[in-house]
């Protein structure tokens, strides 16, 4: 596995490759990585020839108050994990490659990126499509491969790509679970043992909903409520946001129809923790 930490040096090699015919297959993580990424990896590594995976923590999506300094970094460790999944080319930049004295540009999806998550962390979405917009230009994969639990991030990627007339394929990789349902995710280091316990609500309540629905439930209202009964039952739980949207648009639903996009945001401690389903709903006569 070849690390590279400049972006001429990253076209270089993207460039021979594609003059070799060879497919490229692109995961961009912020590192300290898990199942997670590493099985984003193997869904590129099945349908590509040359896979780049990017470890970059990229400091415009993290707010003033946010954890950017304490974000967790091993570059070492990293390193291992991602060769082991089958990644053949590390890219590690830094904010001065990045980000090099005077840059003054932005990439903002209007109407995505200020909803749900984009609403209590303003600007962070803004940052994503920015660095996203950077490294697929740089890379140039045929392939890009983000994972469900992100999922706002998959849709604002997949809009600014389909807007931007960008010539890459974006892949959704499922969410990969701890065995008490909890959602892989490099900030669950923060959660103590007890609130990574009480964490495993989030999944429950989301079952709950997906039994509800099933049963014939169509009131948003109540579907919205059981959720929130289930995770405030837990001490340590502080809800974020509990929403039902469009999974295109992302706007919230009055009426349970089409496919929706249940998706939630919970405090435990210092960790705040996104998870989500979404679900194809029949226009059929139900409760509500």
């Amino acid at each position: 596995m070849e690390i590279i930490r400049a972006i001429g040096a990253m076209r270089e090699v993207a460039g021979r490759a594609r003059a070799n015919g060879q497919r490229i297959g692109f995961v961009p993580t912020m590192g300290w990585l898990h199942e997670g990424h590493t099985s984003l990896i193997g869904l590129a590594r099945e349908c590509t020839d040359l896979v780049v995976v990017s470890i970059f923590v990229n400091p415009t999506q993290f707010g003033p108050e946010e954890d950017f300094e304490r974000y967790p970094r091993d570059l070492e460790r990293d390193a291992v994990l991602a060769r082991e999944a089958g990644c053949d080319v590390l890219f590690v930049p830094d904010g001065g490659e990045m980000y090099p004295e005077g840059y003054a540009t932005y990439v903002y999806v209007e109407g995505l990126s200020d909803l749900l998550c984009g609403e209590r962390r303003p600007g962070h979405f803004r940052g994503v499509a920015t660095v996203v917009a950077k490294l697929l230009n740089i890379v140039q994969p045929q392939c890009a491969v983000f994972g469900q639990k992100d999922a706002q991030q998959s849709v604002i990627i997949r809009r600014m790509v389909k807007d931007l007339d960008m010539d890459v394929e974006i892949v959704i990789g499922p969410t990969v679970r701890e065995k008490n349902g909890v959602a892989v995710s490099s900030r669950n280091m923060y959660l103590s043992g007890d609130e990574r316990v009480q964490a495993s609500a989030l999944y429950r309540s989301l079952v709950t909903a997906k039994k509800m629905i099933e049963a014939g439930e169509r009131d948003v209202a109540a579907i919205v409520a059981a959720m929130r009964q289930m995770i405030e039952s837990q001490p340590a739980a502080r809800v974020d946001y509990i929403s039902i949207v469009d999974s295109e648009t992302l706007k919230e639903v009055t009426r349970l129809d089409g496919e929706v996009l249940i998706a939630l945001a919970v405090w435990f401690g210092k960790a705040r923790l996104i998870d989500n389903m979404v679900f194809t709903i029949e226009n059929k006569k139900g409760k509500g």
